[in-house]
């Protein structure tokens, strides 16, 4: 029997908790990890007692021909990466690793590319979390390293918009 390996039991959680998220255009699951426990996990949904975009049957950014990447003040939704860092204490996420899958609403396929949104990689940098390592593929995942890759490398400072 093969056994899966670390990345991959987490990131099958993290796909496992995107179920739960509302969005009809795509829906993310993140866990937050540290020392080999899970410390908190996240989906995109509205905000707690607002009506999300299933209930209402409608999403602004579709009917607006919003591209991906731009424009979140429009959406319903709180983040999944967002989700995840308010359930934990920053004390448990220092040096932590958050793991993210995303998937189509309507495909129900991965998200091609998958990454944070430029609110949710401050939110991540400030939340102390070393890594997010994303599922590209059923076995395949990018690790970042928010040093390295989200601090020092601050696509912010040339305007960039979008993934």
């Amino acid at each position: 029997m093969n056994r899966t390996d670390k990345h991959n039991y987490y990131l099958d959680i993290a796909e496992t908790v995107a179920e739960r998220g509302t969005c009809l255009r795509r829906n993310y699951g993140s866990i937050i990890v540290n020392n080999d426990e899970i410390v908190s996990t996240g989906y995109t949904g509205a905000p707690r007692a607002r009506k999300n975009c299933i209930d209402i049957g409608e999403c602004i950014r579709v009917k607006l021909n919003i591209a991906r990447g731009e424009r979140y003040e429009l959406c319903r939704s709180v983040h999944s990466e967002a989700n995840a860092i308010i359930s934990a204490s920053r004390k448990e996420m220092i040096g932590g690793t958050l793991y993210l899958v995303g998937k189509d609403k309507n495909t129900g396929e991965l998200v091609h590319d998958a990454s944070s949104c430029a609110m949710c990689k401050r939110l991540i940098i400030n939340a102390g979390i070393a890594k997010v390592i994303v599922r590209n593929t059923e076995t395949a995942f990018t690790i970042i390293d928010v040093r390295e890759d989200w601090i020092e490398k601050d696509e912010s400072l040339d305007g960039q918009m979008g993934y």
